[in-house]
């Protein structure tokens, strides 16, 4: 067999160059390998296929002399040091994670969607689900500093604000249902019973829309809000920010958040510290805020487990304002920062979170997860009311009211299997469990007490002190809801690009409410249960498109506190509020760097308890109400370029009663028919010597009835806020300045009403801060 040898020295060198060459780029390949498998060890590598090389015969070689005794010993010693080489050891849990780290935090500047597993129980893709779930990224957050997740929501299609009992309560409106306390606010996919759900605790936030139930149980049918929590991380980081505030007229404030994670040891335990305090005027002529926050998590990150543990405890006080007034149709000829109340009229409590979770890889295909969650609440405040206003003359009549006490608590429980296994030739993506909840909400002391008129035109403050006088047939005001429910979903993939979506729930609940000391009158007492479907088909075109279309279900007992003049209770004889929804569109996320959805929909309400005067001061209820929200939803988040990002949404919202024997087809209060908004960002990346970003937006929401009448509507408005941060280095530690003004123009708007006229809420002033972040 012929054998081929080089001719020259040139070749030979040449040849071992190249080689040389191929040895780097194997050597850089298995390094970059490192970082993005973070699971891959040492000896798998060590185990990887090396290139195959082919020759065209063996080349013999002469045997070697015989090596005198000084040559054999300094070849024996050269043997020993080449045996003694080690191979460098890999990188590290907390290297990995570092690298992992950076690689994310680039896509998140660019706002990139990274939907969390909790809010689908999956970690699926969202071009292969046939729901709707729209993210609110950390990076946005940071960059918009929302006060609260009302705030933080308005970069979401189809949500605007409703009663939000003062300024206290989260309250949203999702496609048109929603109301505060709808127990619609979640925290890692388990229910919050908390007023304020948005802190320096959470990450990002996420809406899955339309009906939920499957999931998520008892529901209006407009959807969940659910935010996510900051987790701890295997390599150690932190920051401390400082922030200023200005309201103008003198009205300042502070904030300050501490923020550190790292690994605790060298086997997967990790930890997490967030802290945060806030002292700050309120934007009108009388109030303050204050806060103070502790997160201390922990978390176990093994080869098959990962083990999550986390503690919320938060303190405070803020303004209970329910804002200004309209008569006819109009507000009230004041200025915007007078209140009409006093300054007493705050809330003050404190809330508590613990929540635990356990994921369990079985094996390739299996995974099991366990979670459970216990949130409580309690309060006071004083709720000095407008009764009554006369806009010519300027008197306003007023009822010194209170709430002494108050507690709510909610614990949860769920577990569920998902597998992704093949049965038949056919990939099936399998999820199955179940949940239990118990929720409590007790307002013990009502206080009710009559107080001298005040006249807003000429106010003069502090005659009054707060309500003491409690009113025994308004406390003990009492809700209690249990349910239990088992799940199962299958996404059965027909082929690479069509899949068939099926789901069920089997769920059992009672509710019992009411008021009253010492004889508490019951307004409901009923119990139930229900089967509830899920369909949905979702076609692939291509792996950054997909069109979807579902079919799904909510329901939600008809529940009351007040009682009703016939003695009327709510039993298991009224049948539940129920949600249906037909939902259609495409998903798309164009190079990992831009993704959305536009969605059609149509929801419809059946069931929805309605009273009927039949003389005499009395009312009969019954259960024939029904209302309908029609709707097309764009939302977009990503990266248009290298330097540009951008996150923007689109609502068309058209939410009604249906054939009401009183109002007709009234429009769904606090609901607006448009939605609008986008926000973007340029990035100059390396071109200054810091790193600076410049972004701006507005949000637009178009007019909404206040009242379920249709009296009056709240004006449509636009706000446009604009940010800048600078990444530098001081004393070679990272520095990041950021200013923000929210609110540009000052622009006076209304945000939402009770439903009554006399209490309609008024959004923030222009507010201008400036924070230095340093990280460590």
């Amino acid at each position: 067999m012929k054998v081929r040898a080089p001719v020259d020295g040139q070749r030979v060198s040449g040849h071992r160059h190249r080689a040389g060459k191929s040895r780097a780029g194997l050597l850089l390949g298995a390094a970059v390998l490192l970082v993005e498998s973070p699971s891959n060890t040492t000896s798998a590598l060590a185990q990887s296929a090396l290139p195959p090389v082919t020759v065209e015969a063996p080349v013999q070689r002469p045997k070697p002399a015989r090596a005198s005794g000084q040559s054999l010993r300094r070849a024996q010693a050269a043997a020993r040091q080449r045996n003694a080489t080690v191979a460098p050891a890999g990188p590290t849990l907390a290297e990995r994670a570092a690298a992992e780290g950076a690689a994310q935090q680039a896509a998140k500047l660019g706002y990139r969607a990274m939907p969390s597993s909790t809010t689908l129980r999956s970690g699926a893709s969202p071009l292969d689900t046939s729901q709707t779930v729209n993210v609110v990224p950390e990076q946005v957050l940071k960059d918009q500093l929302p006060r609260n997740i009302d705030d933080a929501l308005i970069n979401i299609s189809g949500i605007t604000q409703t009663n939000t009992l003062a300024g206290t309560q989260d309250a949203v409106i999702r496609r048109g249902f929603g109301d505060n306390r709808d127990g619609s606010i979640m925290r890692n996919g388990m229910p919050l019973v908390q007023g304020r759900s948005l802190n320096a605790a959470v990450e990002s936030v996420e809406v899955l829309k339309g009906p939920a139930s499957l999931l998520y149980g008892i529901m209006d049918p407009g959807g969940i809000v659910n935010t996510i929590s900051k987790r701890p991380e295997l390599y150690q980081h932190g920051s401390v920010t400082l922030l200023g505030s200005t309201y103008a007229n003198n009205r300042n404030g502070a904030d300050g958040t501490l923020d550190i994670t790292g690994p605790i040891g060298d086997q997967g335990l990790a930890y997490r510290f967030v802290g945060y305090g806030v002292s700050e005027d309120y934007w009108r002529n009388f109030g303050r805020h204050r806060e103070m926050l502790v997160n201390p998590s922990l978390a176990w990150y093994g080869d098959t487990t990962t083990v999550q543990l986390t503690y919320e405890h938060r303190e405070f006080i803020t303004p209970f304002d329910r804002g200004t007034a309209f008569v006819k149709g109009a507000p009230l000829a004041i200025p915007k920062t007078r209140r009409l109340d006093e300054p007493f009229n705050n809330m003050w409590g404190t809330s508590d979170l613990v929540q635990a979770s356990v994921e369990q890889k079985l094996d390739d295909n299996w995974k099991v997860t366990a979670a459970y969650s216990y949130n409580t609440e309690t309060f006071s405040a004083n709720q000095l009311r407008i009764t009554g206003v006369n806009a010519t003359t300027g008197v306003e009549t007023r009822s010194n009211d209170g709430t002494r006490n108050s507690l709510s608590n909610a614990s949860y429980g769920t577990s569920y299997l998902q597998g992704d296994v093949w049965v038949g030739g056919f990939r099936n993506e399998i999820l199955f469990g179940g949940e239990a909840l118990y929720r409590t909400i007790d307002r013990h002391d009502l206080i009710r007490q009559a107080t001298p008129s005040f006249n807003f035109y000429n106010p003069v403050y502090g005659l009054v002190v707060p309500g003491t006088t409690v009113s025994p047939v308004d406390s003990e005001q009492t809700d209690k809801l249990g349910t239990r429910g088992f799940f199962a979903q299958d996404t059965f993939h027909l082929t690479n690009w069509l899949s068939v979506v099926g789901g069920v729930r089997w769920m059992e609940y009672e509710q019992l409410a009411g008021k009253g000391r010492p004889n508490f009158i019951t307004n409901t007492n009923l119990a139930g249960d229900k089967v509830l479907p899920l369909g949905g088909v979702i076609f692939k075109l291509n792996e950054q498109l997909s069109y979807y279309v579902s079919y799904t279900q909510s329901l939600k007992p008809t529940s009351v506190i007040a009682a009703f003049t016939t003695g009327f209770v709510v039993d298991s004889t009224i049948a539940p509020e129920e949600g249906t929804q037909w939902e259609t569109g495409l998903k798309f996320d164009v190079n990992k760097r831009l993704s959305g959805t536009l969605a059609v929909y149509d929801i419809e309400k059946k069931n929805v308890l309605v009273l009927d005067d039949i003389g005499g001061g009395k009312s009969a209820a019954r259960t024939s109400g029904a209302a309908r929200s029609r709707g097309v939803e764009l939302d977009v988040t990503g990266k248009l370029s290298d330097q540009w990002s951008m996150i923007g949404s689109y609502g068309y919202t058209d939410a009604r009663l249906i054939n009401d024997p009183v109002v007709g087809n009234a429009k769904l209060f606090n609901a607006a028919m448009n939605t609008a908004s986008l926000y973007l960002v340029y990035d100059f990346g390396d071109a200054l010597p810091g790193r600076l970003r410049l972004g701006g937006g507005a949000h637009y929401v178009g007019d909404r009835p206040g009242d379920a009448a249709n009296t009056f509507f709240m004006p449509a408005y636009t706000v446009a806020d604009i940010f800048a941060t600078y990444d530098t280095r001081i004393d070679n530690l990272p520095v990041t300045y950021q200013f923000n003004v929210k609110n540009v123009f000052d622009k006076l708007y209304y945000t939402s009403s009770t439903g009554n006229a006399l209490n309609v809420a008024i959004g923030d002033a222009r507010r201008v801060s400036l924070s230095a972040t340093v990280k460590f």
